[in-house]
């Protein structure tokens, strides 16, 4: 299974009206950041099955603008949420064992910590970085680091697309 790991986009420091930071939402650098990125994925031919996101606002919206270009519906699972770990990531994607691409968007230090629990290795996530990982199945705990983009090479890719 294609495990690819998504960091949200460029968010506002503070949530209007005290909303918290559930209610964050992307900027709009990090929107426009976000769309050009998700065109670089779409670029380098990333197709997942399903695109499960936290329910956060900035990793909804980051979400749906992925889903857009790589013509995917968004699914909210609450345990994507920021304090995410592995066994909570084995519980959100345990339903869609059965398929072989399956993308994750969410929050750091979680999805660093996620990797290094997969692989071994030591990977620090940038908002809006993408990491493929591969796994034999949802239960074995084990994964290969295929690949890891930062954010400015996907923006390059999806510019020239």
């Amino acid at each position: 299974m294609e495990l690819y790991f998504v960091r949200h986009g460029i968010a506002v420091d503070h949530a209007p009206d005290g909303g918290g930071d559930a209610a964050r939402a992307l900027t709009e650098d990090g929107i426009e950041r976000m769309r050009v990125a998700a065109r670089g994925l779409r670029r380098l031919g990333v197709e997942p099955q399903a695109l499960l996101s936290s329910p956060y606002t900035r990793a909804r919206q980051t979400a749906e603008l992925l889903a857009t270009e790589l013509r995917q519906a968004v699914q909210l699972a609450d345990l994507l949420k920021s304090g995410c770990d592995l066994a909570a990531l084995e519980r959100t994607i345990t339903p869609f064992a059965h398929l072989q691409r399956i993308m994750v968007v969410g929050h750091e230090p979680d999805f660093s910590q996620i990797i290094g629990d997969l692989t071994g290795g030591r990977v620090e996530m940038k908002k809006g970085a993408v990491c493929r990982v591969d796994i034999d199945s949802v239960a074995s705990r084990y994964g290969t680091l295929i690949w890891m983009l930062p954010p400015k090479v996907l923006r390059e890719l999806g510019a020239r697309a």
